[in-house]
C-alpha cells in the first residue's frame, strides 16, 4: 500500500491549519501522514497542530505528526526538512506540499497523488496556468508577474510544465531522493520541476484555483518592490538552469 505523506511549512498559520490538515486527511485516497514543520510560531500555530494529532492519533496509527524548528527558518528548508522526515523516519513512498494558507485547496492534493498512483506520473505539478486552472486570490500586479516569469521559463525549460512557481507538489521518494531543494524561497520550485525534467522523471500537471486567505498575512509578497526582488530571484534561476542545460 502507497503511503503519502504531505509536509506543510508553517509560520503563524493558527488560524488556517487545522482546517487544513482536516482537508488534507479526509479526502486521501492511500494511507496519508500530514507533517507540519513549523518554524517556532509565536501565535501557538504548534498547539493547535498538538490538538489535532490528539484527535486523530491513535496507539496504532500516526496521521499528525509536528516537527518545531528552532534557530531555523524558511520555506525551502523547511520543506526539504520535511521531505528527510516522511521518506526517512515515515517510509512514505510519495510526498507532496503546498502552501498552508488554504489558498490551495487541500482536496486536490489527493488529485495530484493519483496521478502519480494511477497515472504514472514522477512529478505532479498544482498548475494555475493549465485548461481549469486559474488564481483568483492575487491581485493584476502579482497575476501578469506569475504569468510572465512562467512563460519565460516555459520558453527556455521546456513546455513539460507551465506552472513553474506552483509550490503544490507531489512526487516520487525516489526524485527527491535524487534531487534535493535548492533555493531560498519560490524559485526553489522552478530549479526542482526543471531538474527533474532533465533527469528523465516523468512530470504532469493538473490543475488548481488559487483562492484568497481566509485568515493571516500573505508571504507571498506586500509590495510592488517585494514582488520585484522575488521575481528578479525567479528569472534569474531561470537563466541559471538555461545555462547549465
Amino acid at each position: 500500500m502507497t503511503l503519502v505523506c504531505t509536509v506543510l511549512p508553517t509560520y503563524n498559520e493558527r488560524d488556517n491549519i487545522a482546517a487544513l490538515i482536516e482537508g488534507v486527511l479526509t479526502n486521501a485516497v492511500t494511507p496519508h501522514v500530514v507533517l507540519v514543520v513549523d518554524d517556532n510560531s509565536p501565535d501557538g500555530t504548534a498547539d493547535v497542530v498538538r490538538t489535532v494529532a490528539s484527535r486523530y492519533n491513535t496507539a496504532d496509527a500516526l496521521r499528525v505528526a509536528l516537527y518545531v524548528r528552532t534557530g531555523q527558518k524558511g520555506l525551502t528548508s523547511a520543506i526539504q526538512c520535511g521531505i528527510d522526515f516522511a521518506i526517512e523516519s515515515f517510509g512514505a513512498d510519495i510526498v507532496t506540499w503546498m502552501d498552508c494558507d488554504l489558498s490551495m485547496p487541500p482536496a486536490d492534493v489527493a488529485r495530484l497523488v493519483r496521478a502519480i498512483v494511477e497515472g504514472g506520473a514522477d512529478v505532479a505539478v498544482g498548475s494555475r496556468w493549465i485548461e481549469g486552472g486559474d488564481d483568483v486570490a492575487h491581485g493584476f500586479m502579482a497575476r501578469t508577474l506569475s504569468l510572465v516569469i512562467n512563460r519565460f521559463a516555459v520558453a527556455l525549460l521546456g513546455d513539460d510544465v507551465h506552472d513553474y512557481t506552483s509550490g503544490f507538489i507531489a512526487a516520487r521518494a525516489e526524485v527527491l531522493r535524487t534531487l534535493r531543494l535548492r533555493g531560498d524561497y519560490g524559485e526553489y520550485c522552478i530549479d526542482l520541476l526543471a531538474r527533474a525534467g532533465r533527469r528523465g522523471f516523468r512530470l504532469v500537471e493538473a490543475p488548481y484555483i488559487c483562492v484568497p486567505r481566509t485568515a493571516g498575512e500573505s508571504k507571498t509578497g506586500v509590495n510592488l518592490w517585494d514582488y520585484l526582488v522575488k521575481g528578479r530571484k525567479y528569472v534569474g534561476t531561470v537563466w541559471r538552469l538555461r545555462k547549465e542545460k
